[in-house]
């Protein structure tokens, strides 16, 4: 991660952000566009015990999280404190995108 450049990640917002009128519409434009390009399921660490991402979620307080799981335990972590396997999947960059909006 880290790949792209403050311009390339602004022009990644405003693509799935064009038609929003406010924070939560932005919001909705970033999980669609992670949810639709995000390259799922893919594995990774967290906390040093290795994890599958099947999905991403928009919660009702308004946080993007990932859809976890090993074996039969399921956990939602929050996107942006997800740590991403190397190399990243295919539509990460994405991830970044949301990271940078979130500020």
């Amino acid at each position: 991660m880290g790949t792209l450049d403050r311009a390339e990640l602004e022009a990644m917002i405003e693509e799935a952000t064009v038609d929003a009128h406010n924070e939560d519409e932005q919001l909705t434009g970033l999980f669609t566009m992670l949810e639709e390009c995000l390259d799922l399921p893919f594995t990774t660490a967290v906390l040093g015990v290795e994890v599958t991402v099947h999905g991403v979620d928009l919660t009702p307080d308004g946080r993007i999280v990932a859809m976890c799981s090993r074996g039969r335990v399921r956990q939602s972590i929050g996107i942006l404190e997800l740590p991403l396997p190397s190399p990243a999947p295919e539509g990460a960059d994405w991830i970044e995108a949301y990271r940078h909006w979130a500020g």
